[in-house]
C-alpha cells in the first residue's frame, strides 16, 4: 500500500521508530497521522511536526485501544493503517537465573503490550475494514519473535506470540482485504536499547529509528509480511530452522558469555 492520502494511527509514536515512523509516513504524504503515545507530551510534539493529532493511551487497556480508533475515525476518516508499534523492554536480566522469573509483573505487562496490543486493535478494527473492503495492520514485532532474546524470557515469548497472532490475522482475513506486515528489526539506536544490558541485540549492525521506517515504508509498498531492516536475521532464521539444536546450543554460548561478563 502506499500512505498518500490515507489517514494513519502510530501507537508508540512519540519517540524511537513509532516517531521515525510518523515522520516517514509524513513525507511520503499521508493525509493524516494521528500519534499515540503513554507520553502524552511526547505524542503531541510529533504530532505537531506532522501535522497530526495525538492521544494519550495506554495501548495495554482495550477501552483506550478503542477510544482512539473511534476518536479518528470520527474526527479525520475511516483508519487506513494501524501501526501497532508500542513496545517495552523490562524484564531483562542479562544473568538468567531462572526462565520463570520471580514474579508475574514483567510477564503480565509485556503480554498487555506486545500481544493484546495487537489484538485489542484487531478486534475493533477488522469490523470496520472489512464493511469498507479492506486495510493494513503494520506490527513492530523485533527479530526476536523470530530468533529469540537471550536475557528476556518474557520479551521472546509475547514477541513470538506477537508473530503467531500477525500470522493469523493474515490467514484469517486476507480474503477480506486486510493486509499485514511485521516490522521485525533487531537492535535499533532508541531509549529502549539503551536501557537494557548488551547482548545479541547490540553490536550486529545497530540501525538508526530512521533507516527502519524507511525500510518499514518500502515493505508496505511492496506489502511483505515479513520486514527484515537487519537482512541478517533471514540467515539466522535459515539456521535455527534448518538445525534447532545446533542453533539452541549458540545461543546457549552467548547466555554463558553474558554470565561471564555481567556476573564479574
Amino acid at each position: 500500500m502506499r500512505v498518500a492520502g490515507k489517514v494513519v494511527v502510530v501507537t508508540g509514536g512519540g519517540n524511537g521508530i513509532g516517531k521515525a515512523l510518523c515522520e516517514a509516513f509524513h513525507r511520503a504524504g499521508a493525509a493524516r497521522i494521528v500519534v499515540v503515545d503513554l507520553d502524552h507530551a511526547g505524542a503531541e510534539a510529533v504530532a505537531a511536526s506532522v501535522g497530526g493529532a495525538a492521544f494519550k493511551c495506554d495501548v495495554g487497556q482495550e477501552k483506550n485501544v478503542l477510544h482512539v480508533i473511534e476518536q479518528t475515525e470520527r474526527d479525520y476518516g475511516p483508519i487506513a493503517l494501524f501501526c501497532s508499534n508500542a513496545g517495552i523492554g523490562g524484564g531483562f536480566d542479562p544473568m538468567s537465573v531462572n526462565a520463570g522469573g520471580a514474579s508475574d509483573e514483567p510477564w503480565a505487562r509485556s503480554w498487555a503490550i506486545h500481544v493484546m496490543a495487537h489484538v485489542y486493535a484487531a478486534r475493533h478494527l477488522i469490523p470496520r475494514m472489512k464493511a469498507r473492503g479492506g486495510g493494513y495492520f503494520l506490527n513492530t514485532v523485533s527479530a526476536a519473535g523470530l530468533l529469540s532474546q537471550v536475557g528476556s524470557p518474557a520479551y521472546s515469548a509475547t514477541k513470538h506470540a506477537a508473530v503467531g497472532f500477525a500470522e493469523n490475522l493474515a490467514i484469517s482475513h486476507r480474503a477480506d482485504g486486510i493486509k499485514v506486515s511485521i516490522l521485525c528489526p533487531q537492535g535499533v539506536d532508541t531509549n529502549m536499547l539503551r536501557s537494557i544490558p548488551k547482548g545479541p541485540q547490540s553490536g550486529d549492525g545497530d540501525l538508526s529509528p530512521e533507516q527502519v521506517a524507511e525500510d518499514a515504508l518500502k515493505g508496505l509498498e511492496q506489502e511483505t509480511f515479513v520486514i527484515l531492516p537487519h537482512p541478517q536475521v533471514l540467515g539466522y532464521m535459515r539456521k535455527k530452522t534448518e538445525d534447532y539444536d545446533r542453533w539452541i546450543a549458540g545461543m546457549a554460548r552467548i547466555q554463558a558469555k553474558m554470565r561471564e561478563a555481567y556476573g564479574k
